[in-house]
């Protein structure tokens, strides 16, 4: 049997400055660029994608890899519609000329919105039942951040998401999916499904799956309903990703089972369990100045570093990577040794470049694509430029090729704060960025991420104690602070009613 794979992911903040052209899938960053055809497998081999798990189970099971196409781009803003469109009509094209198919096995994100079209998965699946029919076995990958959709269910026939957050099992959850698809394809039937949408949104942090409730629901409820139930075949708790503003947007259940009075009452069960547990969703999180303040009191009893994840500017959120708030907070605070990073600034990096290493500047530094935002003025020293790649660590990055562009270590003169700045988008997910800029990680006092959650697999290891910190962004932690326009009626933008 002959499957054909395919891959195209983004996830969407509709808050966000910074929209997803063409190129954004098209150059190679923390992930590997667009690749089509032969090209694609060996792109993707050995590595922690979802596709990569997938190819896997379908070659462990003698089935024929028909690669297409595959992409992927940082959190933004938008998806344009020319890349939309673009890559969308690509995938379309590379089906029809594939020949006779037996299935598909596709990795979308869940949380795809373009300037044209709020639902990207749910339209692209349309499509793709247009070219295909309603008989041919599709199976989907979802990012646990999911915002599902009516129309996703529908056009596809058994999907799969990822369970931990940080996602260090995005591999694992493409071999699930397309053990689904193999098992349509041995049986020759379709799963029943059951669709239920939660009405409240979860914010990023507190679906951290480290802590209650998320690693009680993920890691261990799910698991006990499958192996307790010989007729459930799936089931999956998309926590949402709360910053699209749409009327789908937030968490959801799905439940595939042999028939459908199981998969509606498992989806139900696992609802009412989700929801009795809404006001435990709620993070720990403090502002700025005095998130610097209480990591400045622990670093000076502390072994380890105190790491804060600069929570709403988190580029995997569809931060810009260049807001400034915690930066201020570092300098206003005297914080010698700390180091920040990674912002994303182009244009600092570059003129670190032009000075060279060892040379002292005049910076304006980041604020650059936030509205309101304003660049930090500093003068500091280059202490390293790069512009190569790395490999990255920890347990979610780790074997990956990373490459931001020209990158830079500066440091702030008088004052001592280091700062790590990148020429292309992508959150602080671990530790590598500053091992390849000379920084001994494990021996520095405070570090600052510009991530939310995705860090904590590399970290959680290294650090004394994690702090979140809140600064001006768009990745909002209360989301009650965000213009929502679209969310269907009843649904509560925070846990607890508010």
């Amino acid at each position: 049997m002959r499957i054909g794979v395919a891959g195209f992911e983004h996830e969407t903040n509709t808050f966000a400055p910074v929209k997803a052209d063409y190129n954004a899938f098209a150059e190679a960053k923390a992930y590997p660029p667009l690749v089509e055809g032969g090209d694609m497998v060996p792109a993707l081999r050995g590595k922690n994608i979802p596709t990569t798990g997938g190819i896997e189970a379908l070659e462990a099971a003698g089935l024929e890899i028909v690669p297409l196409l595959w992409c992927t781009a940082t959190p933004s803003a938008h998806v344009t519609r020319d890349a939309y469109e673009r890559i969308a009509g690509r995938i379309i094209e590379l089906i029809e000329a594939a020949g006779p198919l037996d299935g598909l096995f596709l990795e979308l994100h869940g949380a795809m919105v373009a300037e044209h079209v709020d639902d990207g998965e749910g339209e692209l699946l349309r499509r793709i039942r247009a070219v295909v029919g309603d008989e041919l076995p599709i199976a989907v990958v979802l990012d646990l951040h999911a915002n599902v959709t009516e129309a996703m269910v529908r056009h596809a026939d058994v999907m799969d998401m990822y369970r931990y957050y940080p996602h260090i099992d995005m591999r694992e959850a493409g071999k699930r999916a397309a053990d689904g698809l193999i098992r349509i394809l041995e049986t020759g039937k379709q799963p029943a499904k059951a669709f239920r949408q939660l009405d409240f949104l979860i914010p990023i942090n507190g679906g951290c799956t480290d802590f209650e409730p998320a690693k009680l629901l993920y890691l261990e409820r799910i698991p006990e309903l499958l192996d307790g139930h010989d007729g459930l075949e799936g089931l999956l708790f998309a926590s949402g990703f709360p910053h699209a503003d749409f009327a789908d947007v937030g968490p959801s259940v799905i439940a595939y089972a042999g028939d459908q009075a199981t998969a509606d009452a498992i989806a139900d069960r696992f609802s009412a369990e989700i929801a009795a547990r809404e006001a435990e969703f709620l993070p720990e999180f403090y502002e700025a100045d005095d998130c610097v303040k209480r990591a400045l009191e622990i670093a000076r009893g502390a072994s380890k570093p105190v790491v804060i994840a600069d929570t709403q500017d988190n580029p995997g959120g569809g931060g810009p990577g260049d807001t400034t708030g915690v930066l201020r907070a570092l300098i206003a605070n005297r914080a010698k040794g700390a180091v920040i990073g990674a912002m994303i600034d182009p244009e600092t990096a570059a003129r670190a470049h032009e000075l060279g290493e060892g040379a002292v500047g005049a910076f304006a530094i980041g604020g650059k694509r936030y509205l309101g935002d304003t660049p930090v003025e500093a003068t500091c020293r280059v202490k390293r430029v790069r512009d190569d790649g790395w490999i990255g660590r920890g347990g979610m990055k780790g074997g990956l090729e990373v490459n931001l562009g020209k990158i830079a270590l500066l440091e702030t003169e008088p004052g001592g704060v280091k700062i790590v700045v990148a020429s292309k988008p992508s959150q602080t997910a671990d530790s590598s960025i500053f091992y390849h800029l000379g920084e001994d990680a494990e021996k520095l006092p405070i570090i600052v991420v510009k991530s939310s959650v995705h860090f904590r697999a590399d970290f959680t290891g290294l650090a004394d104690t994690i702090l979140v910190a809140v600064a001006p962004g768009p990745v909002a932690i209360d989301h009650t602070q965000l213009d929502y326009r679209h969310v269907r009626a009843g649904m509560r933008l925070m846990p607890r009613g508010r």
